[in-house]
């Protein structure tokens, strides 16, 4: 039995800026986006990955939320404590240079950690961390 990853979930807050950043910045492909009452539901993903899917989503618009709850779901948004991302590419310098020069927010640069791994990172508009993995191509 396979068992793959389809969709992982990242909130957001403001459709336009979402689709700015993964879809104009990192190059993702804009698959579906799913209006209701002023909220969007986007899933994006990578053209070379057609199966893999990021669902963008309003936090909070579950109606079994609180509105105290609604509150800590926007405070850690802010705080950039909420989701994290991490993707991965053979050409992590040139991926950076070209997100540094579209204005994204760069939380690291390209540093070569302790644990093995060379990343950088991001903070998309609504706050999340968007980690940069550098893989070597197979």
């Amino acid at each position: 039995m396979d068992i793959n990853i389809y969709s992982a979930f990242l909130p957001h807050d403001d459709r336009d800026a979402a689709v700015d950043f993964y879809c104009d910045k990192l190059g993702f492909e804009l698959r579906n986006d799913v209006g209701y009452n002023g909220l969007h539901w986007l899933t994006v993903g990578p053209p070379n990955q057609p199966d893999v899917n990021v669902v963008l989503y309003p936090p909070g618009a579950d109606p079994g939320v609180t509105d105290e709850e609604r509150r800590t779901l926007t405070e850690m948004m802010a705080k950039g404590t909420l989701a994290m991302l991490t993707l991965a590419t053979d050409d992590l310098d040139g991926l950076f240079e070209k997100l540094q020069a579209s204005n994204a927010e760069v939380m690291q640069e390209p540093t070569d950690q302790h644990y093995g791994i060379r990343d950088c990172a991001f903070r998309d508009p609504a706050g999340n961390t968007v980690r940069i993995n550098e893989v070597k191509a197979s």
